[in-house]
């Protein structure tokens, strides 16, 4: 599954209005750490885990979804499950670390 490009008028039919577990990447194209953890984001999603939705959000071009979410510092994860955000992870992160983010929302 490819990664969805998340905006201000999509995110409530991918994210907020999804049963899916949905993560969610606060990125920026000028950020050094985001490139470096945008491979591990891309493999999430190639992995087509069942029930998992893969989605990025870049703070420049959607400045309100990432005051919404209290974004500060990028990369930002944030998982959502049902519709509400769960997990919030600041940082590049491992996939492993990642997928178990992930399992721990089963």
């Amino acid at each position: 599954m490819a990664v969805l490009t998340l905006t201000q008028e999509n995110f409530q039919t991918e994210v907020a209005n999804s049963s899916d577990i949905v993560l969610v990447d606060f990125w920026a194209t000028w950020c050094g750490p985001c490139k470096m953890f945008a491979p591990v984001i891309d493999e999430i999603a190639e992995g087509n885990l069942p029930g998992v939705k893969v989605g990025k959000v870049d703070v420049d071009q959607q400045p309100d979804l990432a005051g919404q979410f209290r974004v500060m510092s990028i990369p930002t994860l944030v998982l959502f499950k049902d519709g509400k955000a769960a997990v919030t992870s600041v940082g590049v992160k491992s996939k492993k670390e990642v997928l178990e983010m992930i399992e721990k929302l089963r």
